[in-house]
C-alpha cells in the first residue's frame, strides 16, 4: 500500500494521511463485496472476518468482540495516558430485498441489503485505520486510535450497548463517526451542534375481545373499530401530552386482524415507532405513549397489551467534536464542502456512547452531483457515490491529526 505523505491546502497546513489512489480502489472492491454479501444484526460472521484479515494483513492486532461480530483495534499502543480518539463503524445490513437491477455488485443475498450504506462506514473506517497504521510506522502519529466496528445497529436498542459492555470505551475519551447521507452531495458532509438524530422506540399492541357478526356490533367489541381509532387517536393525544417542540410522534408501520367481511374478528395487531426530538421528552414516552393506548381501548370495550421496546436516545453532537469535524473537513476539503443540516427523525445507536463520553456524527455525502433522485436511506434501491470513501478516510485521518495536535 502507498501512501501520499501531505497534500498542499490553500492556507492551511499540510497534513499527511491523505488516500493513495491504490488504497481507494482497494476500498471499493473491499465496499462491494460487503454490498452483495450483507448480514443482518448479531450474524455478520463473514463481514467480521473480512475486516479481521484485512487489518492483521496491515500488522494490526484486531480483537473479535465477546458476541463473536464486530471487533476493536488500536493503531499504536495506549500508555493509559491521554484517553484515546475512537471511529466507529457500523457493519450490519437491512431484511429488505436489493432492488438494483443495473448493478455488478448488488446482493447475492434473498431480502437482504445494505440499504443504510453500513458497508461504505466500514469502508471507511478501515481505511481510515489503515492509513494512521502507515503514519504510526513513520512517527507520524502523535498518539493512538482506536477502531470500532460495531454489529446490529439495526437490531433495537443497538448493537451499540453490547459493544460497550465488552469494553471498547475503556481508554477512549471521544469517539467520531460518519453516517451516508443521500441528500448531500458527495465531497461534503452535513453538520450540526447539538441532536443530529431522534430517539426512535419500537411499539407492538395486542387488542381483543369476544368477537361476533358485523350485524351486531352492539352486542360484542367492534374490535375493527377499536384498532382504528387507537391508530387515529393515539398520535394526536401523544401530540397533546407534551411540549410539540418536542417533536413525540407515534407512526404505525403494520395492522393485521380479521379474515372474513362480516365476522368481528377476536384478535388485532398493531406496530410502530414511536420517534422524539428532545430527550426529556423521550425519558416521558413509554409512560404518556401506554396510558393514551390503554385510554382508547377501554373506551372501545377493547382488552389491550402493550409491548413498548425501547430503542435509542437521539444522537447529540459535543459542540468541541463538533468543531474538530468541520476543522478536519475545511482542512482536506476547504470551508464549503461543511453543510449545516437539520435533526433528522431517524434514530441512531451511536448515541448510546454519547451517553459516557463526548463524540460526534457527521452525514457523509454520497449523492453524485449533479444527479437528480434522491436514493433514500432503507429502501432497496440504494447506492452512494463510492468517492465518499475518500472523503470519510481522509476527514477521520485529519480529525485524529488535528486532536492530537491539540
Amino acid at each position: 500500500m502507498s501512501l501520499e505523505s501531505e497534500v498542499d491546502l490553500p492556507g492551511e497546513a499540510a497534513l499527511p494521511g491523505v488516500l493513495s489512489e491504490e488504497l481507494h480502489a482497494e476500498l471499493v472492491l473491499f465496499r462491494r463485496d460487503l454490498h452483495m454479501h450483507p448480514e443482518l444484526g448479531n450474524q455478520e460472521f463473514r463481514t467480521t472476518a473480512a475486516i479481521k484479515e484485512r487489518l492483521e494483513r496491515a500488522g494490526l492486532k484486531p480483537r473479535v468482540l465477546a458476541m463473536g461480530t464486530g471487533l476493536v483495534c488500536d493503531i499504536g499502543e495506549w500508555d493509559g495516558g491521554r484517553p484515546m480518539l475512537a471511529l466507529r463503524a457500523d457493519i450490519d445490513g437491512l431484511p429488505i430485498p436489493d432492488m438494483k437491477t443495473e448493478c455488478s455488485y448488488r446482493s447475492t443475498v434473498p431480502d437482504r441489503a445494505h440499504a443504510c450504506g453500513h458497508d461504505v462506514h466500514t469502508a471507511v473506517v478501515l481505511g481510515a485505520g489503515l492509513v494512521l497504521a502507515e503514519l504510526d510506522k513513520k512517527g507520524l502519529l502523535p498518539r493512538p486510535v482506536r477502531l470500532i466496528f460495531q454489529p446490529a445497529e439495526e437490531v433495537l436498542p443497538g448493537g451499540a450497548a453490547d459493544a460497550i459492555d465488552c469494553g471498547v470505551l475503556e481508554g477512549v475519551g471521544k469517539m467520531l463517526a460518519v453516517h451516508c447521507d443521500p441528500r448531500v452531495d458527495a465531497g461534503k458532509i452535513g453538520l450540526r451542534t447539538g441532536a443530529i438524530t431522534s430517539a426512535c422506540d419500537r411499539l407492538e399492541i395486542a387488542l381483543d375481545g369476544p368477537g361476533g357478526h358485523t350485524a351486531r356490533p352492539h352486542l360484542t367489541t367492534d374490535l375493527v373499530t377499536a384498532a382504528a381509532r387507537v391508530i387515529t387517536d393515539v398520535p394526536a393525544i401523544v401530540g397533546r401530552r407534551v411540549d410539540t417542540r418536542a417533536g413525540l410522534a407515534v407512526t404505525w408501520g403494520r395492522i393485521e386482524s380479521g379474515h372474513a367481511p362480516n365476522v368481528i374478528p377476536q384478535h388485532a395487531e398493531l406496530s410502530g415507532t414511536v420517534r422524539c426530538l428532545d430527550i426529556d421528552a423521550w425519558r416521558q414516552a413509554p409512560d404518556i405513549v401506554v396510558a393514551a393506548i390503554d385510554e382508547v381501548a377501554n373506551l372501545h370495550g377493547a382488552k389491550s397489551e402493550i409491548n413498548y421496546v425501547r430503542g435509542v436516545p437521539p444522537v447529540v453532537n459535543d459542540a468541541d467534536v463538533t468543531e474538530l469535524i468541520r476543522e478536519a473537513m475545511a482542512a482536506r476539503r476547504g470551508a464549503d464542502s461543511v453543510e449545516n443540516t437539520e435533526q433528522s427523525l431517524g434514530g441512531e445507536d451511536f448515541s448510546w456512547y454519547l451517553q459516557h463520553l463526548p463524540g460526534a456524527m457527521a452525514r457523509l455525502g454520497v449523492r453524485t452531483p449533479g444527479e437528480r433522485t434522491v436514493r433514500d436511506l432503507h429502501q432497496g434501491d440504494f447506492d452512494a457515490d463510492e468517492s465518499a470513501i475518500t472523503v470519510g478516510v481522509e476527514l477521520f485521518t485529519a480529525a485524529a491529526l488535528l486532536d492530537a495536535a491539540q
